[in-house]
């Protein structure tokens, strides 16, 4: 080759590599920003005060009756809305008014007992009451306005009856009343139709503002607050305005989806007013506020990852991969040792390192199966230590997952160490060994550290090796190697699949993503510069 076609050969390919690298930087941007973009939204959003209440009740912080009052304001506002919903689910749904009035009868008959009157008289009183109860249950399971309005008039009537003032059965009357309000906006033919939107309105109203104030608690967590994040309640909001429906374009044809305002859906109605009353109010409701959310790193998490942090996951990643490079680097760099240094360039030497070479290939599923049946079952058990997932489990098994990565990396690294240094030791009467500690290891470390980025890196993101060995979704912080952990990959793999809480909270499955890539770049940063430091002091600088 004459050298003019050299030289421009060796600019296209320089020009080849440059491109591969910019292509590659530019994929990993691509990637990594839009996700560390919305794993950002974790710690940096708008919370609400369900947020900081939230956060009082559950971690005890925040300044308490500051947080209270802001709880007090926002409640004031939403109570009218809540009023409207109720006011109209009452007059729907009539199965709760009827538990009413048949225990209103009830109650009534044990006040009549429990009066000084005559038995004539009580009798009379009772079968007003079943008079006025019956007309009411009509009313209730009538199928048209008008036979409704006509139970609810004759039931009216008697409102006068003066033997009646005073008693329970006076409350008789204003149920029937409420009935009565409800029945002229609301079209008893519909009643269908309007309680299948209407679930889907209260269920909205829930995830908004959480359980009325006064109600009762629900046992889970998660359904004791409203939405805590200004991105979630504007989800929450744009269910409760708006109505998906389905209708077909034609015969033959799919089904396209259309928006329809609920306002237009209950016009006509007194629930009508609820949709601009939240519309026009949401702010004063729920008062967003910038929020950064640093304890997300520490925090526990709570309901499946709905509240809370990573705390946990951080801890058990940090703890199964520190342990897995502290078993995996003195057996690698030993390993490698021998091969370069001791070995013959014999048919078992080449064996050996085609083993290595083949087991750094092989799926990171079977190494997880290879310490579920070796370490989980057969050897921790033997050990006297329990039988199931453990720390230990995990960080063993991933020792030997970057194994053939660190025998490698530092096998190479010791083969670059010019001879001419273990030739001036062994001149000065160093030992083979002592060659080797004093001079060979510390000129090739620099290599092995690199070897060591490696594995740290992908110790760190694997789930396969640890899904059967160390890992659980959910669990207490562990005490001791012998118990499994948390971790960022396999809780993030388990929010993806396992439930709808990835789909509920997504700025916490990217949370935990950004989190382990901040991890990994952490500890990748740490190596590069202790690698970086050795290499100046290699070089006497």
């Amino acid at each position: 080759m004459n050298v003019p076609l050299r030289q421009s050969a060796d600019k296209v390919f320089t020009a080849l590599a440059l491109l591969s690298v910019v292509l590659v930087a530019a994929a990993l941007v691509g990637i990594l920003l839009p996700m560390m973009w919305r794993g950002g939204s974790a710690v940096v959003f708008r919370g609400t005060v369900e947020f900081r209440r939230m956060q009082l009740e559950q971690f005890n912080r925040g300044d308490s009756a500051a947080v209270r009052a802001e709880v007090e304001e926002a409640a004031k506002i939403r109570q009218r809305a809540f009023e409207i919903l109720d006011g109209f689910a009452a007059g729907l749904d009539t199965s709760e008014l009827e538990t009413k009035v048949k225990q209103l009868h009830r109650e009534f008959g044990v006040q009549i007992a429990n009066r000084d009157i005559p038995q004539a008289q009580a009798t009379e009183l009772r079968k007003l009451s079943k008079e006025l109860r019956d007309g009411l249950l009509s009313a209730l399971e009538a199928g048209s306005k008008d036979q409704a309005l006509s139970h609810l008039d004759e039931v009216l009537s008697h409102a006068g009856d003066g033997r009646l003032k005073g008693t329970l059965a006076s409350t008789y009357f204003d149920l029937a009343r409420k009935y009565h309000n409800t029945l002229t906006t609301v079209d008893l033919n519909r009643r269908g139709e309007y309680a299948e939107s209407l679930k889907q309105v209260m269920e909205a109203m829930k995830n908004l503002f959480g359980p009325p104030s006064g109600e009762r608690l629900p046992a889970v967590t998660m359904e004791q607050y409203g939405a805590t994040r200004w991105d979630q309640a504007t989800q929450h909001l744009d269910r409760l305005l708006w109505a998906e429906t389905w209708a077909g374009s034609g015969e033959g044809r799919t089904l396209a989806k259309s928006r329809v305002p609920r306002e237009e859906q209950f016009a006509g109605t007194e629930l009508a007013e609820l949709f601009p009353y939240v519309r026009n109010n949401i702010q004063a409701m729920l008062r967003p506020q910038w929020t950064f959310y640093w304890r997300y790193f520490t925090d526990d998490s709570m309901s499946g990852h709905y509240f809370g942090g990573v705390g946990p996951e951080v801890l058990g990643t940090l703890l199964v991969t520190v342990l897995a490079i502290a078993f995996a680097l003195p057996v690698g760099v030993v390993a490698a040792a021998y091969l370069v240094e001791c070995a013959r360039d014999s048919l078992a030497t080449r064996v050996l390192r085609m083993c290595v070479n083949t087991l750094a290939g092989v799926p990171s599923i079977v190494f997880g199966l290879f310490g579920l049946a070796f370490f989980v079952i057969y050897l921790l058990p033997k050990l006297g230590l329990r039988e199931g997932s453990s720390i230990l489990a995990g960080a063993l098994t991933l020792a030997l997952l970057v194994l053939p990565v660190i025998i490698r990396a530092s096998e190479e690294a010791i083969r670059t160490v010019p001879r001419a240094y273990k030739e001036a030791s062994m001149a000065l009467g160093a030992s083979r060994f002592r060659c080797f500690v004093t001079v060979t290891l510390p000129a090739a470390a620099p290599g092995i550290l690199t070897g060591l980025i490696l594995s740290m890196s992908r110790a760190a993101g694997e789930t396969a090796p640890i899904l059967f060995t160390a890992a659980v979704a959910m669990g207490p912080v562990p005490t001791s190697l012998s118990q499994p952990t948390r971790t960022l990959s396999y809780s993030s793999y388990d929010m993806a699949v396992g439930d709808k809480m990835a789909m509920l909270a997504p700025h916490n499955q990217f949370g935990m993503v950004m989190t382990l890539v901040a991890i990994v770049l952490l500890l990748n940063i740490v190596a590069i510069m202790l690698r970086g430091r050795m290499s100046k002091k290699l070089r006497g600088q």
